[in-house]
């Protein structure tokens, strides 16, 4: 040991070679080699939620292109008969999705036996429509003017601002004799505290031009009335009179005033000959007398007052109807000239000889229209056939093989909603995509400049975009649509004008980002062009961010011809969701699947886009280049 160092010795036998006996070679890589795009999509597939967003995708724009063009159903030629039919999917009864509709609290007419609809649907079919009913087994008492009400009281009430003519009168003079017998009978009702008032004083009288002829004079006696009219015609020295019955309610300063009417009648001798007038100034029924809405009905009476109705009966109902039934059912006998029957004729429908009449009708095919001639009509100087009147199916009237289906329903132009919404989607999504590649396109080389070069360039770019982006978006539009026409290519032209910009500031934020890095300051080292410094180094690392926002675009796209059909400035003459969606939108309270239908179609592709542009950003992300 020298200077507390220790001195170690090695012998030849310490070392061994443990190689010198094979040979050593390159290893063969374990992995494939390969490119950007194969690992990107390696990435995306093992995203499951974007896999599964792409599918929903590629759906939807399948359906897209093959609904329009595969489906037969009408989107163009309104019909009226098959405006707002039910979803149906199943047959009817199922219970769901099988095109019924449920009402509720509807007024049903007990005249007829059926629920209170439009009157273009005739009662038998009514009838055949409906699945399920239920009445209520008590009456409603409402205070209201009712078509389908019963029973009742008339109200007969002051108006402040008429002083002493609150009278309701016949709206014909009848003619009565002394030796008719004429008597009027009049039921009062004694119910106070109706309509918040009071029961006041009234009269009765026979008016003839100035001349009256008093029955009851003005008191607060709500007892029966029965009046001899040809008793007073004898006291006042007449033989005859042609006059108009009145009720007059004396006004009263400080309330209104009211006389409650359940009937009056006027009856005469069998042997008179105005029956028919008597009959028109008779009432038992109030709400026959109160129903204004009918001039011709046999009590309707003109009112100077306030003429209302008390305890008025009505019945509700709720019930199940089958709106293809409806409309695609049995049809009503419909009118058909003799130019339709011979070309049914000639198609070999069916046979008909009008000289022999309608039972000569034999149909031969299920296409013919009609089942049942019931009468035909001949021309008498000719002696040939005008039409006949038949009895069929509706949807055969409708132009139909066979009763149709419609998943989404009608909507008020009787048009398939299932085919309207893909076509919308159709139009939105050419709309979107061109909208979106024109942006990316141009925002892509004008984010790239400004950002690659920087210095007075990228100031004066920054400037002009800042300027053309302070511009309101709908402003832009709107001028191009008001001075361009509103079509197709002029809303692609509106919304790419300012479009871009967004697309350029992503792309300018990601050329700062990127472009100082020590890769791009090497190959710039080595000679690489500013071109391929932009395209081989600096713009595939900025493609995450920049790609997901440009797929959002499209949906963002969509949902602005939304905002403007909601302006009156939707596309015309094209069907698309925004279009669509402002027309249907003001149903949505009575028809829900008018607007829940395509904003679910709508909202599916939202969702979609999105789940799509994350699995691109995630798989063009260079970052997560060979990650798991």
């Amino acid at each position: 040991m020298a200077d507390g160092k220790k001195n170690i010795a090695f012998r030849e036998d310490d070392f061994v070679l443990i190689q010198q006996d094979r040979q050593v070679k390159d290893r063969k890589l374990d992995t494939k080699p390969t490119t950007f795009f194969k690992d990107a999509m390696r990435r995306f597939r093992k995203n499951k939620a974007s896999v599964a967003g792409s599918i929903i995708l590629g759906i939807l724009i399948i359906l897209a292109i093959l609904v329009p063009a595969l489906s037969t159903c009408n989107i163009t030629t309104v019909s009226t008969p098959e405006a707002f039919l039910a979803p149906k999917l199943f047959e009817a009864g199922t219970g769901f999705w099988d095109g019924t509709r449920k009402s509720t609290r509807i007024v049903y007419d007990m005249e007829k036996g059926v629920p209170a609809l439009s009157d273009k649907y005739s009662v038998e079919a009514v009838k055949a429509a409906i699945v399920n009913i239920t009445v209520d087994a008590e009456p409603t008492k409402i205070d209201a003017a009712n078509p389908y009400g019963h029973g009742g009281v008339v109200v007969l009430a002051t108006d402040s601002a008429v002083e002493n003519k609150n009278s309701v009168m016949s709206s014909k003079a009848v003619n009565f004799d002394v030796k008719g017998e004429y008597k009027l009978d009049v039921v009062f009702s004694e119910e106070e505290g109706v309509a918040n008032s009071e029961a006041g004083e009234y009269a009765v009288y026979l008016k003839a031009g100035d001349d009256v002829f008093m029955l009851r004079d003005f008191s607060r006696d709500y007892s029966p009335l029965s009046a001899d009219i040809s008793q007073t015609l004898k006291e006042a020295g007449l033989d005859s009179l042609r006059a108009q019955i009145v009720f007059e309610v004396k006004s009263a300063a400080s309330n209104f005033q009211y006389v409650l009417i359940e009937s009056a009648v006027v009856s005469a001798l069998e042997t008179v000959e105005n029956a028919e007038d008597i009959a028109e100034v008779s009432f038992t029924d109030a709400s026959d007398f109160v129903n204004e809405s009918d001039a011709n009905s046999l009590a309707y009476w003109s009112c100077t007052g306030r003429k209302g109705i008390h305890n008025s009966e009505i019945y509700y109902c709720d019930y199940v109807l089958d709106t293809y039934a409806l409309v695609y059912g049995d049809a009503d006998l419909m009118t058909y000239s003799a130019t339709e029957l011979n070309n049914w004729i000639d198609a070999g429908y069916c046979t008909y000889d009008y000289k022999v009449g309608p039972e000569s009708f034999v149909k031969l095919s299920d296409d013919c229209p009609i089942d049942v001639v019931e009468s035909q009509t001949v021309m008498g100087i000719t002696k040939k056939l005008s039409n006949i009147t038949a009895r069929g199916y509706g949807y055969r009237k409708l132009g139909y093989d066979e009763m149709p289906k419609f998943l989404f329903g009608t909507d008020a132009a009787g048009f398939d909603l299932f085919k309207r919404s893909f076509a919308g989607l159709r139009t939105s999504l050419i709309l979107g995509v061109c909208t979106a590649v024109f942006c990316f396109t141009f925002g892509l080389i004008w984010g790239s400049v400004s950002g690659y070069f920087g210095g007075s360039i990228d100031l004066w770019m920054e400037r002009f975009c800042e300027i053309l982006g302070g511009v309101p978006w709908i402003v832009i539009v709107t001028l191009c649509i008001l001075h361009l026409g509103n079509n197709f290519f002029t809303f692609i032209l509106a919304l790419c004008l300012t479009g871009w910009i967004g697309t350029a500031h992503r792309t300018r934020t990601q050329f700062y980002r990127f472009k100082g890095r020590e890769y791009v300051l090497a190959s710039r080292t080595l000679g690489a062009s500013d071109i391929r410094l932009i395209f081989k180094h600096i713009l595939p690392n900025s493609m995450g961010t920049i790609i997901t926002a440009s797929v959002l675009m499209v949906t963002s796209v969509i949902f602005s011809e939304a905002t403007l059909a909601y302006l009156n400035l939707g596309l015309q003459g094209l069907q698309s969701f925004g279009v669509m969606m402002s027309n249907n939108q003001k149903y949505l309270g009575v028809y829900p699947n008018l607007v829940i239908f395509p904003a679910a179609v709508m909202a599916l592709m939202m969702i979609s886009f999105n789940l799509f542009g994350n699995g691109l950003r995630d798989a063009f992300n260079p970052a997560l280049k060979g990650s798991e």
